[in-house]
């Protein structure tokens, strides 16, 4: 019994990373997603057509998970 090491037992996360960061990152993803696409096609400029709030919201979203991806 003395030869055993007794490993620590890997702690939880608190209860604000289990709830409360995740809702935020889910929060501030979906404003800046919905902010950025209703701001690209407002600013239309002329001959873009679709690819302008195409883009605008693929680039949204690419900042969105390089930025909030660890949470």
């Amino acid at each position: 019994v003395m030869d055993m090491e007794a490993k620590p037992r890997p702690s939880r996360p608190h209860w604000y990373e289990l709830h409360v960061q995740p809702c935020v990152a889910e929060l501030l993803g979906s404003a800046l997603f919905i902010f950025m696409g209703c701001l690209s096609v407002l600013e239309d400029s002329g001959g873009t057509g679709r690819l302008q709030p195409a883009l605008a919201h693929g680039l949204a979203l690419g900042v969105t998970v390089a930025v909030l991806g660890d949470i």
